[in-house]
């Protein structure tokens, strides 16, 4: 018997790549997208193309749906007991651990993140999992009424076929958080991952179908957000649709949905802030900010990107940033001694550096420049460096969500000042307030407009709180706490009279 030692030395995550194109996964099988259309998937870390993925077609959207509806009415999912399912959702847990360190490398590759905060986004994907299954099982889904004269009570049930549109830069971090309550409550769902950053998701869908969760349950399609996002937010037979993404293109999901009456959950854009106030540490305090605005790049929704700081610490904080920027090691994923990656693609690098550019042009301080940077053996690389800028409030890049490691700093006098400045945007997504005052503290934090507010830390997200934005942010509800499981079942009331 002959064996091919080149297949057999070959990686489970080089086996997957070699595809070429990987394929669309609906109704629990592999299938090529209508006239076997593929777009090519790039690593930013060097530039060099990965692999071909299958571009999904308004056709295969369809048949996608169409296949989650089959599952919903015909596999059972969700009328088994909601202990049956939790032990499916448990069983994907996992396998995700067990092929953690191929998940990470899959998100390291695709995204440019650092190997080990990948391996940190499949761990939270595991536990999101397994939070939801467990507060499943433990839900009342008949809840008797107290009412006059009539025997009444509220049943919860699930919706139907449940729509995910994700952004890219957490992949499979929000691939948990969205579709682990959907199916929880017995939906079953289709998933439209972002163009630039698909390869997590799809390896999933090995996993999914291990797990035995029945066929047509969980599928992905892969493609463009102008062709295959928008086919899939306009179909007439989604019974509910989550988009996370931008202000811009979220108002276009809303209005695709309204069109059909589907309701809709948006978790958009942030221009998050940090008050700091006097009584810091300043040391300490410039470094856990600025650990917030490098992480994954400052490609973080509701990262602090605007510094508010009192003036009497000013300078000293601005020397304590210069400091912890200068030294920030950047480099390729694969190096444990990265502590930034690269931006997810030259269209993003562009856009960071033009609002630089921009942020010049209308006065702002350039404290530190920031701009393209070099990795050795990686020119094809998307990277940048931390930028510091500093200026007045109406600074465009004061404004903007970047979405990039350039943080603006802006000085304040008194409390009063601090939270105008906070809530002087359209966003409502996260801020944090910084001081040894726990009554000042508690204080601010109710006063800063946003769906989360942060005291003394920034990017927290531990599984039972919610979190959500409002305004230019997000609407239709949260995620992670335990009401986004009843955001994912209908209520129906059954009343007889006495």
């Amino acid at each position: 018997m002959h064996t091919n030692k080149a297949v057999e030395s070959k990686s489970p995550v080089q086996m997957f790549l070699d595809q070429n194109p990987i394929n669309l996964f609906v109704g629990g099988q592999w299938v090529a997208a209508s006239g076997n259309r593929s777009f090519a998937t790039f690593d930013p870390g060097s530039g060099e193309k990965l692999t071909e993925v299958a571009s999904a077609t308004e056709e295969d959207v369809d048949a996608a749906v169409r296949a989650a509806k089959m599952a919903f009415h015909k596999s059972g999912w969700r009328t088994i007991s909601p202990s049956e399912r939790a032990v499916y959702l448990h069983r994907l847990a996992d396998l995700v651990e067990e092929h953690r360190d191929e998940l990470a490398e899959i998100e390291s590759l695709d995204v440019g993140k650092p190997f080990s905060q990948a391996r940190s986004d499949v761990d939270n994907f595991s536990k999101t999992m397994r939070y939801y299954a467990d507060l499943s099982v433990h839900t009342q889904y008949h809840e008797p009424l107290a009412v006059s004269h009539h025997e009444a009570r509220i049943v919860r049930q699930p919706y139907g076929v449940c729509g995910f549109i994700f952004p890219w830069n957490f992949p499979l971090l929000l691939a948990g958080w969205g579709i682990s309550p959907a199916l929880a409550a017995g939906n079953t769902v289709v998933i439209k991952p972002a163009e630039d950053t698909s390869l997590s998701t799809l390896y999933l869908m090995k996993l999914v179908r291990e797990s035995g969760i029945p066929d047509g349950v969980v599928n992905v399609v892969t493609g463009p957000g102008e062709s295959t996002g928008a086919a899939l937010a306009s179909h007439p037979d989604l019974a509910k649709l989550s988009f996370t993404g931008s202000p811009e293109v979220g108002r276009l999901v809303a209005e695709s949905c309204g069109r059909n009456l589907v309701p809709v959950k948006l978790e958009l854009g942030g221009k998050g802030a940090a008050i700091v106030f006097d009584d810091v540490e300043i040391e300490m305090t410039a470094a856990a900010l600025s650990r917030a605005i490098t992480l994954n790049t400052g490609q973080v929704c509701c990262t602090a990107s605007r510094w508010i700081v009192h003036e009497k610490i000013y300078y000293q904080f601005v020397d304590a940033v210069l400091s912890q920027f200068k030294k920030i090691r950047i480099g390729y994923w694969d190096d444990p001694n990265t502590e930034m990656g690269p931006l997810v693609s030259a269209r993003q690098r562009s856009r960071v550096l033009g609002y630089l550019e921009k942020g010049r042009n209308e006065g702002a301080d350039i404290l530190l420049e920031g701009g393209p940077a070099e990795v050795p053996g990686k020119k094809g690389g998307f990277y940048v460096k931390p930028a510091l800028l500093a200026g007045r409030a109406g600074n465009i890049a004061c404004r903007e969500e970047i979405f990039g490691p350039v943080p603006f700093l802006l000085k304040f006098r008194d409390e009063e000042e601090a939270v105008g400045l906070v809530n002087s945007t359209r966003y409502g997504l996260a801020n944090s307030v910084w001081t040894n005052d726990l009554q000042r503290a508690n204080r601010v934090a109710v006063s800063m407009v946003a769906g989360n507010s942060w005291i003394n830390a920034h990017n927290v997200f531990p599984h039972g709180v919610p979190y959500g934005g409002l305004n230019m942010s997000g609407m239709g509800g949260g995620v992670l706490g335990p009401n986004t499981l009843f955001d994912y079942l209908r209520h129906l009331s059954v009343v007889r009279p006495l």
